[in-house]
């Protein structure tokens, strides 16, 4: 009688070095099994020439597995497993960003620092936004928020797929919605600390443009979608710490928002290529080359939510980040311009 050897498929996520956005990769190991921890999977290798990584006279990488999690596609016993990446020699790659944050996280651990991320993203097919006709455009916008109806929501089939497997994924979504351009939505992760909401959103990421595929439809990210009249894509950044967190925290949100102040082209710098599109002060955003906070103002660089300025603590809001942008690295200069001296 023959014995049927137990395994497990493992898909080995890692970032790319494309520039300016990196995009994710994977791809497939079959291990016996069964596998039950982080520990169980090997590291893994892959042709860094082909990634924007390497060279090809020496193209070899080297994939450390860092964030395992169920396969919600292919079910049990089969997993998903992120990866940070590194040079043959064991040095961090470059394009390795999750690094930094991992010892920045670690820097300011005591900080307690929790973000919560809403991913705007734009569904495409053909070549277009998904609902815009082939010839013009749709009405203009204003239905489309939040809204139902088949005049008004496209994707959305897609849209309840993903959210459904990134629950499976064990993922710490907390909503969707249908956002303010026809074909474009946004999921939120969080709140979560900083390494956890990164390595979420990158896999929720990797699992959107998965189940694209089935769909045949893409996802965009970029800041500016569709020119014209029309709301860009971002990346909204909630953060908070302990202390605003706590009693009197609004306080310390206000501080944050003036060291937040002095270092605004700094964080310009890593929130996304093409945001300029994005941060005209129109179309609720503030001027990428201004910076303003204020309770309740989506025009604002940072929002200080409603009930955050009622209740004296609690998170702030910065809306500054497109939908591009990194998380590693988003989360990383947050830390470091709020949690530093």
């Amino acid at each position: 009688m023959t014995t049927l050897t137990k395994y497990v498929e493992v898909e080995y996520l890692w970032l790319d070095g494309r520039k300016p956005n990196a995009g994710i990769r994977s791809k497939t190991k079959i291990i016996k099994g069964p596998v039950t921890k982080l520990k169980d999977i090997p590291e893994w290798g892959f042709d860094g020439s082909s990634t924007e990584q390497a060279e090809g006279r020496f193209s070899d990488c080297r994939l450390i597995p860092v964030f395992l999690l169920p396969d919600p596609l292919r079910g049990a016993p089969h997993l998903l497993v992120l990866c940070e990446v590194y040079q043959a020699n064991g040095d961090v790659h470059p394009s390795n960003t999750r690094a930094e944050l991992r010892a920045i996280a670690k820097k300011y651990q005591t900080a307690g620092a929790w973000f919560g991320i809403e991913q705007e993203y734009t569904l495409f097919q053909n070549g277009r936004p998904l609902g815009f006709p082939k010839v013009g455009f749709p009405g203009p916008q204003g239905p489309y928020y939040c809204g139902v109806g088949t005049e008004n929501i496209v994707g959305r089939d897609l849209v309840e797929e993903h959210m459904e497997a990134c629950l499976k994924a064990g993922i710490e979504l907390s909503g969707i919605n249908a956002e303010v351009m026809p074909g474009q939505w946004e999921f939120q992760v969080g709140p979560v600390g900083p390494l956890a909401v990164a390595d979420q959103l990158w896999v929720a990421r990797w699992l959107l443009e998965r189940l694209g595929e089935d769909h045949d439809m893409s996802v965009s990210y970029a800041p500016k979608p569709v020119k014209g009249d029309w709301n860009g894509a971002g990346a909204h950044t909630n953060f908070s710490t302990k202390a605003m967190r706590a009693s009197g925290g609004l306080k310390h949100i206000k501080v944050a928002c003036e060291k937040l102040k002095r270092k605004h082209h700094e964080h310009i710098a890593v929130y996304g290529a093409g945001n300029e599109e994005r941060l005209t002060g129109k179309h609720e955003t503030c001027s990428i080359n201004e910076f303003r906070y204020g309770v309740s103002d989506r025009g604002a660089s940072i929002r200080i939510p409603m009930a955050t300025a009622n209740d004296g603590k609690g998170y702030l809001e910065d809306r500054r980040p497109a939908a591009n942008m990194d998380p590693y690295q988003v989360c990383a200069v947050l830390m470091k311009t709020i949690c530093g001296n």
